[in-house]
């Protein structure tokens, strides 16, 4: 349909103005693979956009093709698609992801034809279809009934050969291990050791974590650890089940203002992303984001439940900061901050992971360096 090629080029013309595709020859074959498998080939008729007030409205292809067309190839790279929202909390519940970190996690997984791989969380189905244009062996596991049966129909009529299974991803899939490459699209706060176990010695695991990054870790020889990189920033939804907490608004709006100061903080380091990413490795409870304002940045923090802070530059160069709560999120913001500053201010590409059965930890610059605590 000409709504569809039309808003697949424009999606595509973004991606190589901006240079998204990945570069290197190896993953040479990921740009023909998302442009020969469309994303409008997996979207259900039915997706949702945020109203730009307080909920994700239903976007039905029967009804407005055109508008269904921008959802499914946003004009920015950066933005997923949204398939299906949660009736618990109106929050999406899977997506078909952003093309930009599409391209981004399939060049960190360094996949190889004849390669065995295991997907965690199918969803609509296109990842695991990206996938098996490369390899010769595709697992996907996904834990909503409904969202399997579509993806194994989708995946089907596309000629593509995945083999889709309803259950817990976190279990992985044992009696089809070991595989070549794991790779997951969902974040997790702890990698499952069952992951590791099911990677031969030498292969490559690729997962969001948190609510920031994604890392590609190794496995070692001996199996006894996998540890990597952080590969670059990825906003994904969490695993089943996992609370989310309150949105900062849902916060501050049950903890009036009870503290206000003046800081002498230069905001905008923030929007560069390091130090966002290091408060986030030092303080995981804290919840950081940043908005463009008149001046630079204003920075929101908030813990998910009770307490807020919210900073905003000043003409003479300072911040003002303002919160509620009982806990005083910014003056732990203030923590890790100082503690970046004393590690002598990593970037994000520093971090890594180090994961074993016991244990799992963050770090900066290498691994023997351990937690990258305050």
């Amino acid at each position: 349909m000409p709504r569809l090629e039309e808003c697949q080029r424009r999606l595509t013309a973004a991606m190589d103005a901006q240079g998204l595709w990945p570069s290197d020859s190896d993953s040479s074959w990921i740009r023909p693979a998302v442009l020969g498998l469309p994303r409008d080939r997996f979207a259900p008729d039915r997706v949702f956009v945020w109203d730009g007030v307080s909920a994700y409205a239903a976007v039905d292809r029967a009804k407005d093709l055109w508008e269904w067309a921008d959802a499914v190839y946003p004009a920015s790279p950066y933005e997923a698609t949204n398939t299906q929202i949660s009736e618990i909390d109106g929050l999406p519940s899977s997506s078909i992801s952003c093309t930009a970190v599409v391209a981004d996690m399939l060049d960190s997984l360094m996949l190889e034809e004849g390669h065995r791989v295991l997907e965690l969380g199918t969803g609509a189905g296109w990842n695991a279809g990206l996938l098996a244009r490369r390899a010769d062996l595709v697992v996907s596991v996904e834990i909503d009934p409904e969202l399997a049966d579509a993806a194994a129909v989708r995946l089907k009529q596309a000629g593509l050969d995945v083999e889709v299974r309803t259950g817990d991803a976190a279990r992985g899939a044992a009696d089809r291990a070991p595989f070549d490459r794991v790779i997951a699209t969902y974040a997790v706060e702890r990698v499952p050791w069952a992951w590791v176990e099911q990677t031969r010695p030498g292969g490559r695991i690729v997962t969001p974590w948190g609510r920031l990054g994604h890392v590609a870790l190794t496995v070692s020889d001996d199996g006894r650890a996998a540890v990597g990189w952080v590969q670059g920033l990825a906003t994904f939804m969490p695993a089943r089940g996992v609370d989310q907490g309150l949105a900062f608004h849902a916060v501050q709006a049950e903890a009036p203002v009870s503290r206000k100061a003046t800081v002498h903080r230069d905001l905008a380091l923030f929007a560069e992303r390091h130090l966002l990413f290091a408060v986030r490795v030092s303080h995981p409870h804290l919840r950081v984001t940043t908005t463009p304002v008149d001046g630079g940045v204003a920075v929101n923090v908030h813990d998910g439940a009770s307490s807020w802070a919210c900073a905003v530059p000043q003409s003479d160069g300072t911040a003002l900061v303002t919160g509620g709560g009982p806990r005083d999120v910014w003056a732990e913001t203030s923590e890790g901050w100082d503690h970046w500053e004393a590690r002598g201010r990593p970037e994000l590409w520093d971090f890594g992971m180090t994961v074993t059965a016991e244990a799992q930890f963050v770090w900066a610059g290498r691994p023997e360096h351990g937690p990258y605590t305050p």
